[in-house]
C-alpha cells in the first residue's frame, strides 16, 4: 500500500532533505525509522528539496510499504524513532497512484525575518537577521512585482536543475510584527534558491540601496549577476504543499504564528 505522511523538522540539524552519503539528511533519518517500522527497505518521495538549514512546518512524502500497521503507529511510533528535530504531523493511506511531487500544484514558503541591530540569541538558526532599519513600505511595493508568471532566472542559483526558469508567483507579501518581517511566497513550483535570493534583494530595497523598481528590472534582465548575494537559510520554511482534494489528504499548509512577536 501507499501510504502519505505530513512532517515538520527543524533544518539547523540537516544537510538538506535530499539524501546524502554521509547520511545526514531528513530523509535519510526519515527512512531509516520508515525502514525499521517496516520491516524492509522504505524509500520515500517528498514534495520539494529543502536546503541545509532550510526548515519545514508542512512538507509531504510517499512511501510503499508491505507492512501493515494501525495507521497511528505511523505517527506516535515513528516519531518514537526519529531526533526531535524531526516529527510526523500525519499519516494516510492514499491511492496508488498518489505522488508527493508531481501532483504538487503549488509550494508555499515563508521567511522570517528579524529586524533588530543585535543579532537573535534565542532565535539564532530559527530566524534570519538584518542589522540596519528596514522600509517595510518600499518592499511592500517591491514584492508586488514579483506576482504572476515571470522568467525568475535572475534569483536562480547556478546550479539550479529546473527545465523551465518560467514559474508562476500566486502570491508574494511582506508583513511586520513587531521587529520581526515575515515574507510570504506561493508559487507552483521554486527554482533553486529562489525565496533566498528575492529576500535578498527585497532587503537592500528595504535599506534604501535600490527603488522597488529594482525587482521588475531584475526579472527584465533574467540574469542573476545584477541581483544582490543569497540570503541565510535560517528563517525559511517550507509551508505547504498544494494538493487536488481527490487524493483526500489532511490539511497541508502550516503557517508561522507571529502576532505576538
Amino acid at each position: 500500500m501507499r501510504l502519505a505522511l505530513g512532517l515538520e523538522y527543524d533544518g539547523a540539524g540537516f544537510c538538506g532533505w535530499q539524501s546524502q552519503p554521509n547520511g545526514l539528511a531528513v530523509q535519510d533519518t526519515l527512512e531509516l525509522a520508515l525502514s525499521e517500522m517496516a520491516g524492509h527497505p522504505v524509500r520515500v518521495a517528498a514534495a520539494g528539496r529543502t536546503d541545509t538549514g532550510v526548515h519545514a512546518l508542512s512538507q509531504v512524502v510517499h512511501f510503499d510499504t508491505l507492512a501493515e500497521r494501525p495507521q497511528n503507529a505511523w505517527v506516535r511510533g515513528i516519531n518514537t524513532k526519529l531526533p526531535k528535530g524531526v516529527r510526523v504531523l500525519w499519516a494516510t493511506q492514499v491511492d496508488e497512484r498518489f505522488h508527493a511531487r508531481f501532483d504538487a500544484f503549488q509550494r508555499s514558503y515563508q521567511y522570517w525575518l528579524i529586524n533588530q541591530p543585535v543579532a537573535p540569541a534565542v532565535m539564532s538558526g530559527k530566524a534570519g537577521w538584518f542589522h540596519q532599519p528596514l522600509d517595510l513600505e518600499l518592499m511592500q511595493k517591491a514584492i508586488a512585482y514579483l506576482q504572476g508568471q515571470h522568467d525568475f532566472s535572475a534569483f536562480r542559483a547556478a546550479g539550479c536543475q529546473a527545465k523551465s526558469p518560467v514559474k508562476t508567483m500566486h502570491y508574494a507579501t511582506v508583513q511586520a510584527f513587531g521587529s520581526s518581517l515575515v515574507f510570504d511566497f506561493c508559487a507552483n513550483a521554486f527554482l533553486h534558491h529562489q525565496v533566498r535570493n528575492m529576500v535578498g534583494a527585497l532587503v537592500y530595497i528595504g535599506k534604501g540601496k535600490y527603488p522597488p523598481s529594482f525587482i521588475a528590472e531584475l526579472l527584465a534582465s533574467r540574469d542573476r549577476t545584477l541581483s544582490p548575494p543569497t540570503f541565510a537559510p535560517d528563517g525559511l520554511y517550507l509551508t505547504g504543499v498544494g494538493y487536488d482534494v481527490r487524493w483526500g489528504l489532511p490539511a497541508t499548509e502550516r503557517k508561522l504564528q507571529l502576532g505576538i512577536v
